[in-house]
């Protein structure tokens, strides 16, 4: 299904909620304040006849409601920090010395700095609420955070999280398989990848042990083993908790790893819409004059079909290129043998440390090609646009592609 944003501001939906006396947790109006008042941010700062006031936004009320209000009547150290920090953030940016100036006998702030620090009290909350709603749609345990301390940019407006693939109307992702391995023990003689004739993907500690090239066959969901079989990896998601962070040398939105990750781990699929080649070169002529697509060729077997991950993605979507990368790409076939439709894994290529970003070569044998404007946008291999690639490894290629 394809989404249109809200055409009707905050304000005005938060209003309407107070108007007809409606709970709407998303927009802020809840129980809790739908007759009361709760801070949600602070605004601007002034000093009257020797007193500080904060002027104030309500939680859940329109901007036209703020008030200012002493500093001895607000019970809220957490905004009065961030609300500091914003403003201290935005000077040391701008190199300017004082905030304050002299308006009527009132010490206030300048009015850039004023703005800039409710546009960082806005783009905290966004960013909050879409914390909150990674983490509600995710399918597996570990945490998805979010991080922005290079600029005032929010969360992408047209991005939907899924977590497997979304396929277009006419394409099966399912291949109606109705049979697996009867294995209590895997593996055993008759397990999943030795009938498709490879050997087992993982070792005794459930760490990759095959060379890149070779696919990943998984018991499914017809197999006798339980949840703990060690060759049940992938589709148990990511084990990791991860943080999508705003990068700060251009590169847009990267991910990073809140914990060590040991080498020949599995840590994300890459997901998104399964669409035709064809389909996908008409979406990239598209894409090249916006700048911005993650079109990735499925093409183990052949290249019929494309993972567009544009709109519809999980935290794949948001990690960048490197020629050095810590990322590998594999095919994986768990509950759809079909060899045009691989479900794509990323495992760690050495030990990746707690804090560091994750990265794969958008140039490797099976992965996406790079062909945008975009150091961001990724798009099909029959467009060959130079781009300059900002990853900074010390074997970079100079190029995306």
């Amino acid at each position: 299904a394809w989404y249109v944003p809200c055409l009707a501001s905050l304000e005005t939906l938060q209003e309407l909620c107070r108007k007809e006396n409606l709970r709407c947790k998303s927009i802020g109006i809840t129980n809790k304040n739908l007759k009361s008042y709760e801070v949600e941010y602070l605004c601007d700062y002034k000093v009257e006849e020797g007193t500080e006031y904060y002027l104030v936004k309500w939680k859940g009320w329109p901007e036209s409601s703020n008030t200012w209000e002493p500093q001895e009547n607000l019970q809220c150290p957490l905004l009065l920090q961030n609300f500091l920090s914003d403003k201290n953030e935005y000077l040391s940016r701008v190199k300017e010395g004082k905030a304050l100036k002299v308006r009527n006998h009132i010490k206030a702030l300048k009015p850039a700095v004023a703005d800039y620090i409710v546009k960082k009290a806005k783009q905290r909350i966004a960013l909050q609420r879409w914390t909150e709603e990674l983490n509600r749609k995710k399918n597996h345990k570990a945490m998805i955070l979010v991080e922005n301390t290079v600029d005032l940019e929010g969360p992408p407006l047209d991005f939907y999280y899924i977590n497997e693939y979304k396929p277009a109307p006419g394409i099966n992702v399912i291949n109606g398989i109705t049979t697996g391995c009867e294995c209590t023990d895997c593996p055993a003689e008759k397990c999943c990848p030795k009938e498709a004739g490879f050997i087992l993907a993982y070792n005794k500690k459930k760490k990759l042990k095959i060379q890149p090239g070779l696919p990943i066959y998984e018991c499914n969901s017809f197999c006798r083993c339980g949840p703990d079989c060690p060759n049940r990896i992938v589709q148990k998601g990511t084990p990791y908790s991860l943080c999508i962070f705003r990068t700060n040398n251009g590169r847009g939105w990267g991910v990073k790893t809140l914990q060590k990750i040991k080498t020949n781990s599995f840590v994300m699929e890459y997901v998104g819409e399964v669409i035709t080649s064809e389909e996908a070169e008409r979406r990239g002529q598209l894409y090249d004059n916006q700048g911005n697509t993650y079109l990735f060729d499925l093409d183990y077997d052949s290249d019929e079909f494309t993972v567009d991950a544009a709109r519809y993605g999980n935290v794949s979507h948001f990690v960048n290129h490197s020629c050095d990368p810590n990322l590998q790409v594999f095919n994986v076939f768990i509950d759809n043998l079909d060899l045009r439709l691989p479900r794509i894994a990323l495992f760690s290529t050495r030990t990746i440390k707690a804090g560091e970003e994750l990265t794969f070569d958008y140039q490797m044998k099976g992965s996406i090609d790079l062909t945008s404007d975009s150091a961001d946008g990724l798009s099909p291999s029959k467009k060959r646009i130079r781009t300059v690639c900002k990853c900074g490894a010390v074997c970079c290629r100079g190029y995306l592609n």
